[in-house]
Formats: C-alpha cells, sequence, structure tokens
C-alpha cells in the first residue's frame, strides 16, 4: 500500500509537559493497534512554536524510534479568564494559529484529530470544525480548562479522567463525555523498581524510606525552599531523592557537594523517572494532572502541595482537593499551611506502612481502570477503521 493511502491522525496540544507525554502515551498505543491491525497511520503533531513542544516531540519522532511522524509549529496565545493586557497581543497570535492550522489540516485532510487540551489546542479544533474533520478532546485537569470548553463545541466527544468532572458539563455536553481516565506512559505499569534503585545508588536493603521530591521540569521554588529549610530533618528520617529543577540548581549548586548519603540531589531525572517513581515509597510534588496520575498508577502515596495564587486557575489546587476527599494523598495548600511544622507532620503521619498503604489502596481505586492511553487509542481506531 503506498504512502498516499496512509491514514492521518493529527494530535494537538502542547505548552506543558503535562499536554504532551499523555498524548504521547496515546500516540503509543494507537501506532501498536495500526501496525497489530496492518493499518497503514501516519501520526502527525500540530504544537507550540515556541518552547518545550519541540523537542519533547523530536525525540519520539519516528527517526529516534517513536510514533510520531512529523511536527507543525503554530503560533499561539494563551487563554486568560482575567484582565492583561497580553491579552491583547495573544488574541493576534491565536488568529494567526487558526489560519495556520486552517491551511495545514487542509492540506494534510487527516481522517481524525486528538485534542490533548491547553491552549495551543484551541486553534487546530476550531479550525477541524470549519473543515468538517472528527475529532476528541481530552481533559485531564478534575475541573475543565477554558481551552476544554471550547473544544468541546465542535468535539464528537469530551474524554475525562474522572467520573465526577462530569457534573461540571451542562446537560449539551455531559452526554458527550466519555470517561477514559488520564493516560500515562505505558513505562509507569512496570516493576522498575530495582533499575531505580540502581540508578540512585541505593541498596535494596535500605533501612530508611525514600521521599521523592517533585516540582516539575523547571522546578517549584516553594518545594524546593521548604526541601532545603529541613533537610537535615528530612535526610536523618529518609532517603531524599530532590528533583529541583533547573534553574533551582543553578542557584544552589552547593546543593551537589553535599557529603550526605540520604540526600539525591538532580537538576532533572529523564529517561529514569518511571523507575525512579517506581522505587520511592512517598511523593512530595505539586498536583498536575499528569503527575499525580503517574504517582496514582504507580499507587505512591503522596503529600501534594498545589500551585495557588495568581497565575493560575486553581486547577491543582481541584486535583488535590479531589485526591485529598477520595483518601489517596495528603495536601497542603496556600503559603499559611505550607509550613516546616506542617511538612513534618504530614510526613511523619506517612512513615506508618498502614497509613501508606490506605493512601496507596485509594490511588488504586482512582487509577484503576483500564490503561487509559489504550482506552483513548481504541476508541481514536474504532473512528478511523469505519
Amino acid at each position: 500500500m503506498g504512502e498516499k493511502s496512509k491514514l492521518k491522525i493529527v494530535f494537538a496540544g502542547g505548552g506543558t509537559g503535562g499536554h504532551i507525554f499523555p498524548g504521547i502515551a496515546v500516540a503509543d498505543e494507537l501506532k501498536e493497534l495500526a501496525s497489530q491491525s496492518s493499518v497503514p497511520l501516519e501520526i502527525i503533531w500540530i504544537g507550540n512554536k515556541k518552547g518545550m513542544d519541540y523537542s519533547i516531540i523530536e525525540k519520539n519522532l519516528i527517526s529516534n524510534g517513536g510514533s510520531i511522524s512529523s511536527f507543525y509549529g503554530i503560533p499561539c496565545g494563551k487563554l486568560r479568564r482575567y484582565f492583561s493586557l497580553q491579552n491583547f497581543i495573544d488574541l493576534f497570535r491565536i488568529f494567526f494559529g487558526f489560519v495556520k492550522s486552517f491551511f495545514i489540516l487542509k492540506k494534510l485532510k487527516p481522517a481524525f484529530l486528538f485534542s490533548k487540551g491547553g491552549f495551543v489546542s484551541v486553534s487546530p479544533c476550531f479550525a477541524c470544525k470549519l473543515l468538517k474533520i472528527p475529532y476528541f478532546t481530552h481533559e485531564c485537569d478534575f475541573t475543565p480548562g477554558l481551552a476544554t470548553r471550547l473544544n468541546s463545541k465542535g468535539a464528537k466527544n469530551i474524554l475525562v479522567s474522572y467520573s465526577d468532572t462530569l457534573k461540571f458539563f451542562g446537560e449539551k455536553f455531559s452526554n458527550k463525555c466519555l470517561v477514559t481516565g488520564n493516560p500515562v506512559r505505558p513505562v509507569f505499569y512496570k516493576d522498575l523498581s530495582a533499575e531505580g534503585l540502581n540508578f540512585l545508588s541505593v541498596p535494596e536493603n535500605h533501612d530508611k524510606l525514600i521521599l521523592l521530591v517533585l516540582g516539575g521540569s523547571l522546578g517549584a521554588s516553594q518545594i524546593n525552599k521548604l526541601v532545603v529549610e529541613n533537610l537535615d530533618w528530612l535526610t536523618q528520617n529518609f532517603i531524599v531523592v530532590h528533583q529541583m529543577g533547573q534553574a533551582f540548581a543553578k542557584e544552589n549548586p552547593e546543593l551537589f557537594t553535599m557529603n550526605n548519603k540520604n540526600y539525591k540531589p538532580y537538576d532533572f531525572i529523564s529517561k529514569e523517572m518511571a523507575s525512579v517513581l517506581l522505587c520511592s515509597d512517598i511523593v512530595l510534588s505539586r498536583s498536575g494532572a499528569n503527575s499525580i496520575c503517574e504517582c496514582a498508577v504507580a499507587s505512591k502515596p503522596m503529600l501534594l502541595i498545589p500551585l495557588c495564587g495568581n497565575g493560575t486557575r486553581g486547577d491543582q489546587v481541584d486535583n488535590a482537593k479531589y485526591f485529598e476527599e477520595k483518601g489517596a494523598a495528603f495536601v497542603l495548600i496556600g503559603n499559611e499551611n505550607v509550613t516546616s511544622e506542617n511538612l513534618k507532620l504530614k510526613l511523619e503521619c506517612m512513615k506508618d506502612e498502614k497509613v501508606r498503604a490506605s493512601l496507596s489502596s485509594s490511588c488504586k481505586k482512582i487509577c484503576g481502570y483500564e490503561r487509559s492511553s489504550l482506552k483513548i487509542a481504541k476508541l481514536i481506531f474504532k473512528e478511523i477503521i469505519k
């Protein structure tokens, strides 16, 4: 079968790793399904022409052993619910992003589009609506963001991560919603704890619990400072694996020269992250949708400190509260609660094996359905081979 007869699927989304890595997980599953069914398939990604989008997708191109055939960058603007002069400038970026998306999609003539959400996806979804190209839009957070609400108007189906999210959609849209979970890369479903211990140079018979500190690829200043302030107490009670982000690492080079066997500092953990997470006992983290779902799939007890205040719509707070209500995480919210005393109280409580077992069990209940990335891939595959 020639190149022209390949079915084309476009993925749209980006801006953050949380809108890219889950999409890659679905793309990998979709490519495998197509291979098993001998269906020639080409997967194209439309994302932000600036930022991390291309650097991540490049590592997942077919030429590097991945599932993505090619990448198209478009201009995009952030969608804000509050007044900002930047909104005026971003309106033009969104418009030009739509124009470019329209002509890209018109040329490609894809059979389907999968939107992973985020502000980058709005222009391609609107172009799909005009070109009558069917698409799914996926919401990873507990509460739907503005991009998802806009994308929902023309979507064939709205895919949500949690059944409780359905209540945020009106009757008109809730009828189109499907609960799929949040796609997580297959590697997080494997038992790679031995590889993680080897990477960290921690013996299998270690006598302290491993505390993994995550603040995102760029680091979370609030969490990083809290860890550094309490480093003596933390390393007396845990083996602390601290991913601090590149910016914080550059500002604090002395952390990498400490002679403390219970402190493992890293600016960023890339391909080894899954194995490091799987060998950890407790995770201290922000509550971005992708991170907490990876932890939940691995049944890891979490202490969440969500990003809140100006510059965020509160999605991390909503995610954290949902996991707390389900008994799957402990949470500290707001500057008045994020203190050294409260950090120690929560972690001391989590040292109890029964407490950790209860948190782990609740994580399984939240993310215990069929592998989400495969479930979504099957839905897409069903649409394209009709």
